[in-house]
């Protein structure tokens, strides 16, 4: 068989074996295109590393044609990835090809993290009208994000009889089905609640909309929030606040982990509670907790001059 077909086979393995997004299957498909597209449907035999750097360099000096800018280094890295996982793909159902580790990435700044600061954190959980639905809705929303750094997806995906309020906790399905125990804050329970206590309705999602035509069918699936309108509800407040910061739900998540990490909590655990596969994903959020925790020190000892 040809990349070709092999890179539909393993699409279709992200999909129905790994129970991937349909954003990331879709990204995979784009960066495997161009891949396809640089080196021909050819044998995956004759994948070898001649190849790979040929490719590295055709990414290297890729612009678009459109805006005419080059690839960033990340983005470079992001097709050489999807590549490494089609060969680990391919090594998995004994397709002779290149090792996957042989790929190698290149160096790359970190991005750096969007982070909210406290007093920051505080306007924007303040900001929803409470004695409106949506408003309580909201303020509920906000208080969950951070309080268990769930992803928008789990967030929009969540139902009433998940919730655990008398003991804070529930558990959740992240990415690859990988499941974890959340725990919520008593602030985040006390707006759930009261977000609850206000709504007249018997529907399964936890998170709906009041908007549009109210449709009871299937246990009122088709009220429940996107992950689009979740994004667009925190827009809003970001910029009905004008914060110096464009936080996102993803924003949210990332203040949840340095939280953590600066008040003591070890680096597995957070690993844990975000749902990461592997370390090297949380350990990003070390280097601003460490610029942070020097911060605090060089302003200590400045006071105490």
């Amino acid at each position: 068989m040809t990349i070709s077909a092999l890179i539909t086979d393993f699409l279709e393995y992200l999909e129905l074996e790994r129970n991937t997004s349909q954003l990331t299957i879709k990204n995979y498909d784009h960066y495997l295109k161009r891949f396809l597209e640089f080196a021909g449907d050819l044998d995956p035999k004759d994948i070898d590393l001649n190849l790979i750097k040929k490719y590295r360099l055709y990414l290297a000096r890729y612009s678009d044609p459109k805006t005419k800018r080059p690839l960033k280094r990340i983005t470079q890295n992001y097709f050489m990835i999807a590549l490494r996982a089609f060969l680990r793909y391919l090594a998995r159902v004994d397709i002779k090809t290149l090792s996957p580790e042989r790929v190698e990435l290149g160096e790359s700044e970190p991005r750096p993290l969007k982070i909210l600061d406290e007093t920051q954190l505080k306007s924007l959980l303040d900001a929803p009208d409470t004695s409106k639905k949506d408003g309580l809705r909201d303020r509920a929303i906000l208080e969950t994000l951070f309080s268990t750094g769930l992803r928008v997806s789990e967030l929009a995906s969540l139902n009433c009889d998940q919730i655990n309020l008398s003991r804070g906790e529930f558990g959740v399905v992240g990415k690859g089905g990988k499941e974890r125990v959340v725990f919520l804050s008593d602030s985040s329970r006390e707006w759930i609640q009261k977000y609850l206590q206000m709504r007249k309705d018997f529907f399964k999602p936890l998170f709906i909309r009041f908007q549009g035509r109210v449709d009871p069918s299937n246990n009122g699936e088709s009220m429940r929030l996107t992950t689009r309108s979740i994004e667009r509800i925190i827009e809003k407040y970001v910029k009905a606040l004008g914060l110096p910061v464009k936080a996102t739900p993803h924003t949210l998540r990332h203040s949840f982990a340095t939280d953590l990490l600066i008040n003591g909590a070890d680096i597995r655990s957070v690993q844990e509670m975000l749902g990461h596969s592997n370390i090297s994903t949380t350990q990003i959020y070390t280097h601003v907790t460490n610029a942070h925790l020097k911060d605090v020190h060089k302003s200590f000892h400045s006071g105490n001059k």
